[in-house]
């Protein structure tokens, strides 16, 4: 399996940069009462890994066409708008895996305050995925900003390689270096995100209570 994790060194680097120096009032609100709106639900039951040697749907998504992730959380719901450009192939295999329900009843396994939150995972393991990846490698000046969603990997993989561990930015810029395929970004719900992002042990990166993806629905719009 996979250890699909970001760089905790880069974290320690660009934390100093991104603690909570917001001054908004949701951003008051949630660092206060941490998960204030959300529904309190028990993890779904991890599945077992993914052994299968399965590919990515070979159907390219249609580039004039408007492509999007909802997420329904525990939380709230927030949708992501797919980069076409940046992540072609990432993109179509993750309309693919949400059509097939496959991050349905999953989980954010990592949250890191003023970091990422970090889902995709059944297996709740942190090394989990779809049995397959895909490449899509991220320009030389990729910035990982707050409401960037990109995909995790480990260490030793090439850049761009994506299984389904994704991560969403809650950061202002969290300083990745560019080996990350970015697929989107947070267009509607990014307070919903933010809240999330509050729901995290800044010392073991584990959720601090469940937060619980119950589907995630693909569209498109012409």
């Amino acid at each position: 399996m996979r250890l699909a994790t970001i760089l905790v060194v880069v974290f320690a680097l660009a934390g100093a940069g991104c603690g909570g120096s917001e001054t908004d009032e949701g951003a008051a609100t949630n660092e206060t009462t941490p998960g204030a709106g959300c529904r309190e639900l028990e993890a779904p039951a991890p599945r077992e890994p993914d052994t299968s040697t399965s590919e990515p749907s070979a159907t390219s998504l249609d580039a004039s066409e408007t492509w999007t992730l909802t997420f329904a959380t525990s939380c709230g719901s927030f949708t992501v708008t797919l980069d076409l450009e940046s992540a072609p192939k990432t993109s179509a295999s993750l309309v693919q895996l949400a059509r097939d329900g496959y991050f349905d009843d999953t989980i954010f396994h990592r949250i890191v305050p003023g970091f990422v939150i970090q889902g995709g995972d059944p297996t709740q393991s942190g090394g989990g995925g779809p049995g397959y990846s895909t490449v899509d490698v991220p320009a030389p000046d990729t910035a990982y900003v707050k409401g960037v969603v990109a995909m995790a990997k480990s260490a030793a993989e090439t850049p761009g390689t994506s299984g389904s561990q994704f991560f969403v930015v809650t950061g202002a810029d969290v300083g990745l270096p560019p080996e990350y395929a970015v697929v989107g970004e947070v267009t509607d719900g990014l307070e919903v995100v933010e809240l999330i992002g509050t729901l995290g042990d800044p010392a073991t990166e584990q959720p601090t209570q469940p937060v619980v993806v119950e589907t995630v629905t693909a569209a498109s719009a012409s």
